[in-house]
């Protein structure tokens, strides 16, 4: 049976996981990534590369998988709010290609 404290790590770890799902997903859509914060997706970034580190560190599975899902999900918003119009368009339509099969 699963005890109190680890139900609340599961759940932390989905919901911290899923959080960033939306914010990608949009966008995926608009290809528009102007009232996103650069800053503030750096610092998310470094922090769940962190996180992963701690967790092998430790021998933690769990908050390695959980912070790697969340480090790939942001470095995807990271990375579309650096590429040039252009970039983020070709990204768009690539995985929209993909959604679309």
């Amino acid at each position: 049976m699963i005890s109190a404290t680890d139900f609340v790590g599961a759940a932390a770890a989905v919901a911290s996981t899923v959080s960033f799902t939306p914010q990608a997903w949009k966008i995926i859509r608009t290809a528009n990534t102007e009232a996103i914060s650069t800053g503030m997706y750096v610092i998310t970034v470094a922090g769940f590369a962190l996180w992963d580190v701690y967790g092998v560190r430790l021998s933690q599975w769990p908050l390695v998988a959980s912070n790697s899902i969340c480090l790939a999900l942001a470095g995807f918003i990271l990375a579309m709010k650096l590429l040039p119009r252009r970039g983020k368009q070709a990204v768009r339509e690539t995985v929209l290609d993909v959604v679309d099969r």
